[in-house]
């Protein structure tokens, strides 16, 4: 046999390929690299299996005694594993197919059982396997081999529901002794079902203490023999509440180490009576789409329209972790505010590419279900080109509950309304109190630290309905333009909002310009950085806005305050930007809307017209704020995470303090108290860097689809509008007021704004926060993405920017230096 049919250690296991090592001795050896808790093992080579008619070869032999004598394993007990190429993948487990021997003792009985594994590849029920699956070819079989566990209890454990799909639940069965009679379906044993609660950790839900009469335990002559359990311990659970939860996190770990996008995992462990092991881990297969009743047989649509605007780049773990819960967070605030009966655990964000995308066909749902919205309108609030879910209409019965729903939700929501705004200026505080507190030495202080900052993501419900629930209001504002202006509603709807109360957003953008003309004062004195008036007023500013910086949801990106460079270039353009102008042109446009009102509509509608215009600015204002004070709370954390990234650094346990951006902090937790060696941190941070890059280099789809709930999964191609050609129309959302004629000014990220020239048109993939002081010096906006409710529709409004968005691929229709009509009464740009 060639050199390369060489035992592998556990050491190699992880980086060798998978037909060398096959599916377990790859997983396995993942495991170890990250710092999970495996036996040490080592894996005969697939190609030995070739070999498997005329039994265990000479040389062979040979290569297994010594590694034997090597590590002193010559009379320990030892398990033996299929690793079979192919089995324990994503589309294929082959559980319950391969033949593994446990207590095999000595170097003849070693030999025996790798024949007894190699031979299960050519039993009927694993050629049925691979014909069901269209598995072609060869068979080929690697075999796993570690010492026997002494263990007191041991068990199988998925890391989401495999039954239902949820992912929010993790679900262990226990049994005493070894794990045969549980992986064999002898006996169901204990079940422990955890839920993840707001602060990350995993607690046990619910427990069913099955009765255990047996256990598989060594056999005196090897192998394995059923015993008896003692009477007292039939009925006994198997793991404590405290253990329970200590395994569960263990399995969480063991998940994202593996996989942090998909972390549902089968996994194996044993309990010694000191401490955890785990066995195997092979990711869920066939795991059901966990979805709304009224969604079955349905395709899961996923749409970045709406988040692709502040998260366009791929997320590191840490923006994953918070983006997963925060999504939620947001999105069911309102709906549970009016009694809508939520789906418990029904997750409405998801990765694609690194990307951020949110599950379009739950959210349609969800707001058609409550109040009959219907999926279109709903697209266009949330922007993208999504396609829609099926409905059926209504019944009276179900009218009436959706009125009672929204009559609910108007009682509720101005006392939670309150309570946000509150909320809000307490994150402010918070933040503010906590952005100069030194890093504490101990890691019990750290925590606590992290905690009290944290605490507004988890308890501050009211804020979080400000962030996500604001687009009621504006609904319904334009549902009455709508009844008397067909067509022209969004139109309408900006110009009434121009120029209203300033959101935090705009107050940012005004004050900027302030700055910019303190800026110009302080040039004709000399360096504008030397003087002590434009000093006071820079700090004063980043003071109140140095929490923002561009695409300032990433927690990896730095913010004003510590590159304040990104707005003092920008200051000579917008030094030169009339404000007066700007107030006027907002007063103007309020002005025609109303005076056309009058004329058009009932003399009734400009009350009811006046009212949802001002509640419409207001829940638009809160929700730039509320979004302000969340972006404060993560600047505070990101100069604490920094700081425990360098000290990380100095312990070994990180190559650079950045790196940290790409761990779980349930991870750091574990870490810092010894549970995770600092070579499986780097081990697990290498590996994301490294896809990371890989994300990077794709080019993502604006939305896509995935199968109705229980096929499997596959992925459909979005259809972006067409490209019109010169002298053609590009047909978008119409968000600001007024028309605007210029040149194309294309950019792909607010540091490249030196580029941009007042009066010229903004074209951009994405904007958030960041992009605001580029909006002063614009004549125009064009956006590719985004709906009513996006930070550009808001403070264009604001602004009273004629601005359209939502259109797909109009970044690489149109060119630098190209004249265009941006129309943001009919939502369309022209070539000229």
């Amino acid at each position: 046999m060639s050199e390369g049919a060489a035992l592998i250690g556990a050491a190699a296991a992880a980086a060798a390929l998978a037909t060398q090592v096959g599916g377990k001795g790859q997983q396995l050896g993942l495991l170890a690299r990250y710092g999970l808790p495996v036996p040490d093992f080592f894996v005969i080579p697939a190609a030995w299996s070739a070999q498997r008619a005329s039994g265990v070869p000479a040389d062979l032999q040979a290569l297994l005694a010594a590694e034997l004598a090597a590590r002193g394993w010559q009379e320990r007990a030892l398990a033996v594993r299929s690793s079979a190429v192919g089995e324990d993948a994503a589309g294929a487990s082959f559980a319950g197919i391969y033949r593994s021997c446990l207590n095999i003792v000595g170097l003849p009985a070693l030999t025996v059982a790798i024949e007894e594994v190699w031979a299960s590849l050519d039993t009927p029920s694993a050629a049925a396997y691979r014909e069901r699956l269209g598995i072609a070819g060869e068979p080929a079989m690697a075999v796993v081999v570690m010492p026997l566990l002494p263990a007191v209890a041991a068990g199988i454990a998925f890391t989401c529901d495999p039954l239902s799909g949820r992912e929010d639940q993790i679900v262990v069965h226990a049994a005493w002794g070894l794990g045969e009679t549980l992986v064999g379906g002898e006996l169901a044993g204990d079940e422990y079902v955890f839920a993840e609660d707001t602060t990350d950790s995993w607690r046990l839900q619910s427990r069913q203490i099955g009765r255990k009469a047996t256990q598989a335990v060594p056999a005196a002559g090897g192998g394995t023999q059923r015993q008896p359990v003692a009477a007292e311990r039939v009925l006994q659970p198997v793991l404590g509440e405290a253990e329970a939860e200590a395994l569960a996190a263990l399995l969480w770990d063991a998940a994202i180490a593996c996989d942090f996008v998909a972390p549902f995992y089968d996994l194996e462990w044993v309990w010694d009576g000191a401490q955890f092991w785990l066995t195997q881990a092979r990711p869920v297969t066939r795991r059901p789409h966990y979805t709304y009743a009224g969604l079955h047989g349905q395709p899961a649509i996923w749409t970045r329209g709406n988040t692709c605007e502040v998260m366009p780049e791929p997320l590191q773990a840490m923006d994953w972790n918070f983006s997963r819960r925060g999504c939620n967070d947001l999105l069911r605030q309102g709906w549970g505010l009016m009694g809508y009966p939520l789906l418990p655990g029904v997750q409405r964000a998801g990765l694609f590419d690194g990307r951020l995308y949110l599950e379009a066909s739950i959210m349609q749902w969800e707001a058609w279900d409550a109040i009959g919205l219907p999926p279109e309108r709903f697209n266009a609030l949330m922007g993208g080109h999504q396609p829609v879910i099926a409905t059926t209409p209504p019944g009276w019965r179900q009218r009436l509950r959706q009125l009672g729903r929204t009559l609910r939700y108007l009682r509720a929501s101005p006392a939670l309304g309150k309570r946000g705004d509150a909320e809000v200026a307490a994150a402010h505080a918070l933040a503010r109190e906590l952005r100069t507190v030194p890093l504490p030495a101990d890691n019990a202080a750290i925590g606590a630290l992290l905690t009290r900052l944290f605490r507004p993501v988890r308890e501050f419900v009211g804020m979080f309905f400000l962030q996500g629930s604001g687009g009621g209001s504006l609904s319904l504002l334009l549902d009455t333009l709508e009844r008397f202006f067909p067509g022209e509603s969004a139109a309408l709807g900006s110009a009434l909002l121009a120029g209203g109360e300033p959101s935090v957003t705009a107050q940012q953008g005004y004050a900027l310009i302030e700055l910019a003309q303190q800026w110009k004062k302080a040039q004709n004195h000399g360096r504008p950085q030397e003087n002590p008036e434009f000093a006071a007023a820079l700090a004063a500013f980043l003071d109140r806005y140095g929490h923002r910086g561009h695409y300032e949801t990433y927690v990896r990106n730095p913010r004003y305050h510590e590159q304040p460079e990104c707005l003092l270039e920008q200051l000579p353009a917008l030094a030169e930007v009339d404000l007066a102008a700007l107030r006027a042109r907002q007063q103007a446009a309020a002005a025609a809307a109303w005076t056309r009102i009058g004329r058009e509509a009932p003399f009734w509608a400009r009350a009811l017209l006046t009212a949802q215009v001002k509640a419409a600015n207001r829940d638009s204002n809160r929700r730039e704020a509320a979004r302000s004070a969340i972006i404060a709370l993560l600047a505070t954390a990101r100069r604490l995470w920094l700081q425990i990234g360098e000290r990380l650094v100095g312990d070994g346990a990180l190559a650079a303090a950045e790196d940290i951006f790409h761990c779980y902090p349930r991870e750091l937790e574990r870490q810092a108290y010894g549970l995770l060696p600092g070579a499986g941190l780097r081990a697990r941070v290498a590996a994301r860097a490294e896809r990371f890059a890989a994300w990077q280099a794709t080019t993502p789809r604006e939305w896509l689809t995935l199968s109705p709930s229980g096929a499997p999964l596959s992925r459909s191609t979005e259809q972006n509008p067409e490209k019109p050609a010169a002298g053609q129309c590009f047909k978008g959302v119409a968000t600001g007021t007024g028309i605007a004629r210029g040149k194309v000014r294309r950019l792909r990220h607010p540091a490249e704004g030196l580029a941009l020239q007042p009066g010229e048109i903004l074209v951009a993939s994405s904007t958030d926060p960041g992009w605001t002081p580029l909006f002063l010096k614009a004549g125009g906006l064009v956006v590719e993405t985004g709906g009513y409710l996006s930070h550009a529709a808001i403070v264009a409004r604001e602004f009273a920017l004629p601005a359209v968005i939502n259109l797909p691929g109009i970044l690489a229709a149109l060119a630098d230096g190209e004249e265009v009509e941006v129309d943001g009464l009919r939502g369309e740009v022209r070539r000229l």
